[in-house]
């Protein structure tokens, strides 16, 4: 978008919530939901299977007007149909952001430089259908004639982190007779663990790289194909247990995979959010088409939420305000995502890219420097496992960290009583946080004098619960989407691109100079600091 945006703590709306914010942090949530009872019922909102609760959030009907007066002042409905229309809104890059047209039925049409993009998405799809059905129905022979049984994605980043998460998420709906398995780390413990107990006879490798460049990914990738020829011996082998989910034709023939076996997705795919392009083909072995179709048009449905729907109801943009709210006006430097959710165990850290690597900037689309704090930290784990870990510092710790609560109402493995007592403890610490135990009331339970301080809790630390009937892939979908277009928000709101992410170069461009110099067979000269050519020298003398 060309248009000049005025800069953030210029915006009426950013004075008028800094002075509010000032006049509010006294208000506890006791007294606001005191105040009014029907405040747990009427800040609500509910679309697509989610069912949000933000009502012990440290605002009031004040905070949320301005906040939405701010997403209208920085052009928030404008950005939503430049994104959605194909526009080059990634700047730095000059790149249309349309992860949407992954999921976009074919029906639809969006352009980008006048070109519909969503009929090559679909030929795609179909093409990884075919191929997955052949997998999933033993068609597809190994090189000695045997049957794949064990699928190893190899990736990194985007193309791993999605792949591995919504393989754990949605394990319920998988294919129980293959094996799946994922290396990204270049250590090489990642990669013996991960083959240690497969047979190449029987594994096939999906190489996860757009350029079939990446270091980590294609040392991981040269690697598998050694332990896969120590067996097979011959070279054409590879055609057998290879594919590649990439757009580099001769690199890809070189390695010797057989190019009809390469999947492509285009540059208007971010790493990040590319888990329901060709990058998703390990989810549709393991759980097959017809859910992964499931799982994309759970992503759909919140898309078309995102941009069709008045902010006030809007699930992505109130979770977005209310993150630039904290982390601006609250100084809370983290968000902590707790799935009560044992198969969501891998949310958090995927979360944690797609956040972090988004919003993680200290520069303008204009290339000035920012003049708030952007992209908090994301973290957590599943519950209860949390709650005998870092709870403690969330409810009587100095710091502010606003909690997202996921639960379900219904679970994929009932047994006995379990459920009950999951969802009972989201509910518990929700209400916790929000109102915590006063010096009175612990005198009242008979808390010795000495004692009583330690056994206050504050309160006031605000949650926001999210609930679905069931974990689908259509709801994990759904789910994705919601925090997907809540970065997108924040980003909005900070005029920063949460579509490049220049912050990898630098460390990615040193490691493969330091690399030389350590495998150099004379001591190099060194350009370092003294501190670096220190540690390289003995690691040189001591590897």
């Amino acid at each position: 978008m060309s248009e000049t945006v005025t800069p953030l703590a210029a915006r009426p709306a950013w004075k008028a919530l800094a002075a509010h914010a000032e006049a509010i942090k006294p208000l506890q949530l006791r007294q606001l939901f005191k105040d009014d009872p029907a405040r747990g019922t009427r800040l609500t909102a509910e679309a697509v299977g989610l069912f949000l609760d933000y009502s012990k959030n440290r605002v009031t009907d004040e905070t949320l007007k301005l906040l939405l007066e701010l997403a209208e002042q920085s052009g928030l409905k404008q950005h939503i149909e430049a994104m959605f229309t194909g526009q080059k809104i990634n700047t730095t890059e000059n790149r249309a952001v349309l992860h949407v047209a992954l999921r976009a039925p074919k029906s639809e049409s969006i352009k980008v430089d006048g070109e519909d993009v969503v009929p090559a998405v679909h030929e795609v799809l179909d093409k990884m259908s075919a191929f997955s059905d052949k997998v999933r129905s033993g068609n597809w022979l190994g090189y000695t004639g045997k049957p794949i049984r064990n699928i190893v994605n190899i990736g990194i980043g985007g193309s791993d982190l999605g792949p591995v998460m919504a393989y754990e998420a949605l394990r319920h709906y998988s294919k129980r007779e293959f094996t799946f398995r994922f290396v990204s780390n270049v250590d090489g413990t990642d990669f013996a663990e991960a083959v240690r107990d497969l047979d190449p006879e029987e594994t096939l490798f999906l190489v996860a790289s757009k350029t079939f460049t990446t270091l980590e990914t294609m040392t991981n990738a040269h690697s598998a194909r050694e332990w896969t020829l120590a067996k097979l011996k011959q070279t054409e082998a590879i055609a057998n247990h290879f594919v590649a989910l990439s757009t580099n034709t001769e690199l890809v023939a070189k390695f010797g995979i057989d190019t009809a076996n390469m999947f492509g997705f285009w540059d208007w795919v971010g790493g990040r959010y590319s888990m329901d392009s060709a990058i998703g083909l390990s989810t549709m072995i393991a759980i097959g088409p017809d859910n992964f179709r499931k799982m994309l048009a759970g992503f759909h449905a919140m898309d078309v939420h995102f941009r069709t729907t008045p902010f006030a109801q809007n699930l992505p943009v109130l979770l977005g305000l209310l993150t630039v709210w904290y982390t601006d006006f609250f100084d809370a430097q983290t968000v902590a995502i707790l799935p009560y959710e044992q198969y969501l165990k891998r949310f958090p850290a995927y979360l944690q890219q797609l956040t972090m690597e988004s919003n993680g900037k200290h520069v303008t689309l204009s290339g000035e420097h920012v003049q708030t704090e952007t992209g908090p930290i994301y973290w957590g784990e599943p519950g209860t496992n949390g709650q005998h870990s870092f709870y403690q510092l969330i409810h009587q710790g100095t710091r502010l960290i606003p909690c997202d609560f996921i639960g379900f109402a219904k679970s994929l493995n009932p047994l006995g009583r379990h459920h009950d007592m999951l969802m009972a403890n989201v509910f518990a610490q929700a209400e916790a946080l929000a109102f915590g135990k006063t010096a009175e009331e612990v005198k009242a339970e008979g808390v010795p004098d000495a004692l009583g301080p330690h056994k206050v809790f504050e309160g006031n630390r605000p949650s926001n619960v999210i609930l679905a009937q069931k974990l689908t892939p259509e709801l994990l979908g759904s789910l994705i989407a919601l925090y997907e277009h809540s970065v997108f928000t924040q980003g909005t709101i900070w005029s920063i691109d949460s579509f490049d992410q220049w912050g990898v170069e630098l460390g990615k461009v040193l490691a493969t100079k330091i690399l030389g110099e350590i495998e150099a067979s004379v001591e190099p000269a060194s350009t370092h600091d003294t501190s670096t050519t220190n540690l390289i020298k003995r690691y040189r003398s001591t590897k």
